[in-house]
C-alpha cells in the first residue's frame, strides 16, 4: 500500500509539471479559460486537475506543399514550394484563442496556397517555366506577409523549389520558347545585313563623290601639260619610234628597238 501510494504521489507530480523549452512560449488555462501572461523557457508546476499548459512554438517551421496551380490561360501546373514562418511569441494567446493548435493549417497554409495561386494565375505557363524563381518568390512572399501578419505571424522566407509541367504542355512551351529564340536570331541577321548594305552604299557614295571630285579637278591646261611631259619622253626614248600628235596628246605608230 505503501508503495502504491509513493507510486500515485511520483505521478501525480509528473502530472503537475511542465517544462517550457527554448524556441516555445508556454500559457496556463485553468477551468478552460488562459490566464494572462506567457510563461518563458523552464519548469512550472500547475494543478493537473484545474489547470493545462498549452505550448506554442515561435522557432521557425517549413510548411512544405505540392501544389497544382492555374496558369494565366487555364493550363495546371505542379509546384513544389516551402513556406518558412514563426509565430510571434506575443501573439501566442491570440493564435491559440482564434485558431487552436491547429493552427498551421487552420490559417498558415490555407492563406498560403490561396496565394500561390493568385499569384500563379498571373503568369503564362512558359513564363512560370522561364522567369526568374526569385521574382515570383518575392510577390508571393509579399502577399502572403500582408495576409497572416496581423493574425500573428511572422513570413520568414518563400521558397520556390520546382515547377513541374505535363509533358504535352513542356514539349509545346518548348517549342515556342525555341521558335521565338530563332525568330529572334533572324531578327538579328536580317538587321546585320541591313547594316552591311547600308555601309556598302555609304562606301560607293563615298567613292562616287572622290571620282567626281578629281574629274572636276582635271582642267584643260593640267591634261595638256601631261601630254607634253608624255611627249618629251618619249622624244627622249632611244627607241625607234614614229609618233603623230595634234599638240594635245601623241600617238605611237611604230615602235621599234634598236
Amino acid at each position: 500500500m505503501k508503495m502504491y501510494n509513493c507510486l500515485l504521489v511520483a505521478m501525480l507530480l509528473v502530472s503537475s509539471c511542465a517544462i517550457i523549452r527554448p524556441g516555445e512560449v508556454g500559457m496556463k488555462q485553468r477551468l478552460g479559460k488562459l490566464q494572462p501572461g506567457l510563461l518563458a523557457q523552464g519548469a512550472y508546476v500547475f494543478n493537473p486537475l484545474t489547470t493545462t499548459m498549452k505550448k506554442i512554438p515561435t522557432r521557425t517551421i517549413e510548411a512544405y506543399n505540392e501544389l497544382d496551380v492555374p496558369t494565366k490561360e487555364g493550363l495546371t501546373v505542379k509546384a513544389e514550394i516551402a513556406l518558412l514562418f514563426h509565430v510571434k511569441p506575443e501573439s501566442a494567446p491570440i493564435v491559440y484563442v482564434n485558431y487552436g493548435m491547429n493552427y498551421q493549417e487552420v490559417i498558415v497554409e490555407s492563406n498560403f496556397r490561396a496565394v500561390v495561386r493568385h499569384i500563379s494565375a498571373q503568369y503564362l505557363a512558359k513564363e512560370l517555366f522561364a522567369v526568374d524563381r526569385k521574382k515570383i518568390e518575392k510577390e508571393i512572399f509579399d502577399e502572403i506577409s500582408v495576409g497572416i501578419w496581423d493574425k500573428g505571424f511572422v513570413v520568414d522566407a518563400v521558397l520556390l523549389k520546382s515547377i513541374t509541367m505535363p509533358p504535352q504542355i513542356f514539349q509545346a512551351v518548348e517549342n515556342k520558347l525555341k521558335a521565338e529564340q530563332e525568330s529572334l536570331q533572324m531578327e538579328f541577321i536580317i538587321s546585320k545585313q541591313k547594316r552591311e548594305a547600308e555601309r556598302m552604299q555609304i562606301e560607293a557614295e563615298a567613292i562616287k563623290n572622290y571620282n567626281k571630285t578629281i574629274s572636276e579637278s582635271l582642267s584643260d591646261l593640267l591634261v595638256k601639260w601631261n601630254g607634253v611631259q608624255v611627249l618629251k619622253e618619249l622624244v627622249t626614248s632611244p627607241n625607234s619610234k614614229v609618233i603623230i600628235t595634234d599638240g594635245k596628246s601623241p600617238m605611237i605608230i611604230n615602235d621599234k628597238s634598236n
